[in-house]
């Protein structure tokens, strides 16, 4: 068929059925945007191209169809950066886009020229150039196609020249590969150690998500009335109203769950590759449990035993191996003391409730007093933790919710919990700040019957507050943003208090800036709240707005100066003076 190289590339995102695109204009790819409307592509063109990769992910991670994100050659790819290793650790397959500097003048230095692929190396799971444009389409395919293998971003990269050739071409179809169901052995072993486990303990990891395996989860868990933990970040990965849902493992996770896998002897690991983070002692437990044999279930081979030893791995998809592991348990599997486990079960998710529901401050380490001053000196404010059952008591239980990194939002860890998958939006292990507001739009432009609501510190917000500029106009959709005030970088400043000694250094914000009131510049509703009730009846009437009257709010909740838990208690230590440092060493520069 003839055609030009711009009508083959939309003709291929068309056959994918990729219908969103995220980023900046600019003349690199104007051939194909000028397709898009006519496509039935909506190009959403963001403030940011970071801000823009993270909606993105929301919005892939929130509907499981692929987008795209694209913009500018040279800097506006760069911005790229930050977004694509956050969707890479999130395992969110992505289409990138990265329009080159034209073919005649790469290497001479010139305007926008930067080296795209060397860039994502690391970032993606792969990676092509166009070499010549007949083959435009073939490469454009394939880098969807391993996107979608990978589950992870794929790049692909088009030196501008390339658009408006008309080539004679042949258009691939689709091809999807069947996910493994893992070897007949290794499954094997995994349901007779099962069968015989006297307390087993199941955890769920992203690969249940987005493997569509809560159903033979559950099914597995109810059989074997195991308690099922779930990993960091990943509170939408077993329904949170099930008896035998024990809540989230690691940074200010659930002490239910922590005890609880605490005293397994089998483990099942489905889904997660098991990362570090995830696992990490937590209110001085060092609740993993050493002597358990381990069964590790991931999708890709590299990660298994890479973090744990492994009694046996498999290979494959979580829901199919959940099935097969079911249907090979053995007749009196998980009847070893089965009503002694779902008392022990039910005992410790209530005794967690109840002290999860009183915990209203954050402690101080001994020889540290920062939050008892930060109480003292606003009485009247909110604490984090205030804050936050104010939130869980107006949040609708449909609701989908984006999570920024930083203290006050890791306090609200061990809060959410879900129905169904594809709930709860975290910035995931590579922890970027500025995450929570743009994640929320992706997943509301995907979901737009659902309630959402995105979350984030101050000093993360800060990062991301450009796309109150652009969200106000009429085709973006409404969504609700939490932004919890109280003007520092708390888990930085947290790090001061206990390794030294409140030297603050950078962790202090303008207290003269709203963003309740840049909001409002912005054209959007901006409200403050103070007490837990005004938080409170702020959200109810933001979700209600959002949903029954297409308005964005931002609400700012003023809250007290406490600080939660450090992110890394095992990467930190209090430094010790050698040589000294002394002002009067520095000297002045010479020009």
């Amino acid at each position: 068929m003839r055609m030009t190289t711009e009508e083959a590339f939309v003709k291929v995102l068309q056959r994918h059925g990729i219908e969103h695109a995220f980023g900046i204009i600019g003349s690199a790819f104007m051939p194909i945007s000028d397709l898009f409307p006519r496509a039935g592509i909506r190009f959403w063109d963001c403030a940011h191209e970071g801000s823009g990769g993270m909606m993105a992910d929301g919005y892939t991670r929130a509907t499981g169809k692929m987008s795209l994100m694209i913009a500018q050659n040279g800097p506006g790819i760069t911005n790229f950066v930050t977004a694509v290793k956050t969707a890479y650790w999130n395992h969110t397959p992505l289409l990138l886009v990265t329009p080159q500097a034209a073919n005649k003048s790469i290497g001479q230095g010139g305007f926008q020229e930067v080296a795209q692929m060397a860039l994502f190396q690391d970032m993606v799971a792969y990676q092509e150039e166009v070499r010549d444009p007949t083959r435009i389409a073939e490469v454009l395919n394939r880098v969807i196609e391993q996107a979608h293998r990978h589950s992870a971003p794929a790049q692909i990269n088009v030196p501008r020249d390339f658009w408006t050739q008309v080539i004679d071409i042949d258009l691939p179809e689709p091809a999807r590969f069947e996910r493994p169901e893992g070897g007949k052995e290794a499954v094997a072993r995994a349901a007779a150690l099962l069968s015989a486990a006297k307390f087993p303990v199941i955890l769920n990891g992203a690969g249940v998500v987005l493997g569509g395996a809560i159903p033979a989860s559950m099914a597995l868990a109810e059989r074997l009335d195991a308690p099922v933990c779930v990993g960091y970040q990943h509170n939408d990965a077993f329904p949170g109203s099930h008896p035998l849902f024990a809540g989230p493992l690691g940074y200010n996770g659930s002490k239910a769950a922590m005890e609880l896998i605490s005293r397994a002897d089998v483990v099942l690991c489905l889904g997660t590759r098991l990362n570090p983070f995830s696992t990490l002692p937590g209110y001085a437990l060092d609740y993993w449990p050493k002597a358990a044999r381990i069964i590790q279930v991931d999708i890709n081979p590299d990660r298994i035993g890479l973090t744990k030893n492994v009694t046996v791995g498999i290979v494959g998809d979580a829901k199919k191996v959940a099935e097969a592991v079911l249907a090979q348990l053995a007749s009196a599997a998980g009847n070893h003391a089965r009503t002694e486990r779902k008392a022990m079960i039910a005992q410790a998710k209530s005794a967690w409730a109840q002290q999860l529901s009183s915990m209203d401050h954050e402690d101080d380490d001994p020889g540290t007093d920062w939050n008892q001053r930060a109480r003292s000196d606003k009485p009247d404010w909110m604490s984090p933790r205030m804050a936050w059952r104010a939130i869980q008591s107006a949040l609708p239980r449909d609701a989908i919710i984006s999570s920024d990194i930083g203290n006050n939002c890791a306090i609200g860890n061990a809060y959410p919990s879900f129905d169904d998958g594809r709930k709860y939006l975290a910035p995931g292990l590579f922890g970027p700040c500025g995450y929570g507001l743009p994640s929320i739009i992706g997943a509301k432009i995907g979901c737009p019957e659902v309630p959402v609501v995105g979350f984030a510190g101050d000093g993360a917000f800060g990062i991301s507050v450009t796309e109150l500029t652009a969200i106000g106009r009429p085709e973006w959709p409404a969504i609700t943003m939490v932004v919890f005030r109280n003007y520092q970088w708390g888990a930085e400043k947290r790090n001061s208090t206990l390794w030294y000694d409140d030297n603050f250094v950078g962790t202090e914000l303008d207290e003269q800036v709203s963003y309740a009131g840049i909001a409002q510049a912005c054209g959007l509703q901006g409200v403050q709240a103070r007490t837990m009730d005004a938080l409170q009846q702020a959200l109810a009437k933001a979700i209600e707005d959002q949903m029954k009257h297409g308005k964005t709010t931002l609400i700012e909740a003023m809250i007290n100066q406490e600080l939660g838990e450090p992110f890394r208690r095992d990467a930190m230590k209090k430094p010790v003076a050698v040589a000294g440092i002394d002002p009067a060493d520095m000297r002045k520069q010479t020009v």
